[in-house]
């Protein structure tokens, strides 16, 4: 799998254009579109977001722009090839599908001379957020995009979307101390940081989840790049 800046940045050129001759909803998602919106550049790969009911048209006219496609096991994305460089199809981000709303939110603009939609700095935060679990919470992943996209991030959204999540809560908590989102960010209803279950996600910090009730979660750090 290529990380030559380079070749990821024709790959992803390539891929837009195919997707929008075919004339399917997309948006840059990933390191790419944080790049687009003034952060640092990604080396790994390139990622788009596309709805569940577009995967196989999109693969098919991939396929058909003599690009390679493979459909792994996890439930969440697809991949095509462009020789080495890896793209990621990815219809199910951080457990939520995507929506032609979420994709309506996307801004068009040049990414290296092609336009195309870029998400939003609101959903490419939030869905690092929401892949968070008790396995996988590394704030340095999100903490350096706050900053960069910061002005361009709706936090009352942010937080309203998160509200569930003792792993985003810390998030903002650290983005609200080190100046990145403003401040009055973190609302916790009128009620202090002792406030026992309700300032933690509703699970009281001497608590386990029950193993027997079923409920799952994923810990892909994989997701946490989208």
């Amino acid at each position: 799998m290529s990380g030559d800046p380079d070749a990821l940045i024709v790959t992803m050129k390539r891929v837009a254009s195919t997707l929008k001759a075919a004339d399917i909803p997309f948006a840059l998602a990933g390191g790419f579109a944080v790049y687009a919106r003034g952060g640092p550049a990604s080396t790994h790969d390139v990622d788009f977001l596309i709805r569940p009911s577009d995967v196989q048209s999109a693969l098919g006219a991939c396929v058909e722009a003599g690009l390679r496609s493979e459909q792994p096991p996890e439930d969440w994305l697809v991949k095509v090839y462009d020789g080495d460089c890896l793209v990621d199809l990815i219809f199910r981000p951080s457990e939520r599908e995507v929506t032609i709303d979420m994709l309506e939110r996307a801004e068009e603009m040049p990414v290296e001379a092609v336009r195309m939609p870029v998400l939003s700095a609101t959903d490419l935060l939030l869905n690092k957020l929401l892949a968070f679990t008790e396995h996988y919470c590394d704030l340095a992943t999100v903490l350096p995009l706050g900053r960069a996209l910061r002005e361009q991030i709706d936090w009352d959204l942010v937080h309203d979307a998160t509200a569930h999540s003792p792993y985003a809560e810390a998030f903002l908590l650290a983005a609200e101390r080190l100046g990145i989102a403003p401040a009055g960010t973190l609302q916790l209803r009128g009620l202090g940081h002792d406030a026992g279950p309700a300032s933690t996600g509703g699970i009281r910090p001497d608590s386990d989840p029950d193993p027997d009730s079923g409920a799952q979660t994923s810990s892909d750090p994989a997701r946490a790049a989208v």
